[in-house]
């Protein structure tokens, strides 16, 4: 579904992105997790060309994220994304929120956008807010209205930066939750987060980047059993902890 070969980014002389390679399977949930300025979201917004690169290739679906003749906005509509503070507009509401995109972007009509909005509405427990304006809801409503959205966009893949940093610690398990589902459902994810719970629960394998590198790429159970970087080591001890 998506393959990322050697893939480099730099501002002037600083190296974002260092030969970053990887590769995810349809179904799959990868989670991505290393230190405050490792790269990570970085790594995960060049996936759908919100990042530019210098060197190396990214395929989606066989597509090439970097070639000059892919149709950028056509490729970000088959990939649901999800950023850390929301992004909603906030003089729309929620249902006009979800419906927009549907219609400028995939030309649906009105009416089946708003019916697949209130499918996905239902899916994150929120239809009783369709009506109301993002400023009305909590920060964990907001990120479950920024999944729906995403949602009915039927994404091949969905991308997720750090989707719970900017909740209260009693609304992350809300929109997790969500998440949880959706992995267990089959779709392909990758998700940029420092929550370990959820990554020993639903992950299938887990990247771990420090300074623009990705120093282990391994299954979930070798990631948390098997004694390997002392950097993710060390990392490792002081999130669990």
């Amino acid at each position: 579904m998506i393959e990322l070969k050697n893939v480099s980014k730099w501002y002037h002389d600083f190296r974002v992105l260092d030969q970053c390679s990887a590769r995810i399977e349809k179904g799959e949930v990868v989670v991505v997790c290393g230190p405050s300025g490792s790269g990570k979201s970085t790594l995960i917004k060049t996936i759908n060309g919100l990042e530019p690169f210098q060197e190396g290739e990214i395929l989606v679906d066989s597509i090439s994220v970097g070639a000059p003749s892919t149709n950028l906005p056509k490729l970000r509509s088959r990939i649901g994304m999800v950023f850390q503070s929301f992004e909603l507009f906030p003089h729309m509401s929620v249902l006009k929120n979800i419906t927009v995109a549907q219609v400028k972007v995939l030309g649906r009509q009105e009416s089946d956008a708003q019916q697949r909005a209130l499918k996905y509405l239902e899916r994150v427990g929120l239809m009783d807010h369709k009506d109301k304006f993002p400023g009305q809801l909590s920060g964990g409503q907001q990120q479950r209205v920024a999944i729906a959205r995403a949602l009915s966009m039927d994404p091949l893949a969905m991308l997720f930066d750090e989707p719970t940093s900017a909740l209260d610690p009693e609304m992350i398990n809300e929109v997790l939750d969500v998440m949880v589902d959706l992995a267990q459902e089959g779709m392909t994810m990758v998700v940029v987060t420092h929550e370990m719970g959820f990554a020993r629960r639903v992950a299938d394998r887990v990247i771990f980047m420090d300074k623009g590198r990705i120093v282990e790429d391994c299954s979930k159970s070798e990631f948390f059993t098997t004694q390997r970087s002392e950097r993710a080591q060390n990392f490792l001890q002081k999130i669990i902890h």
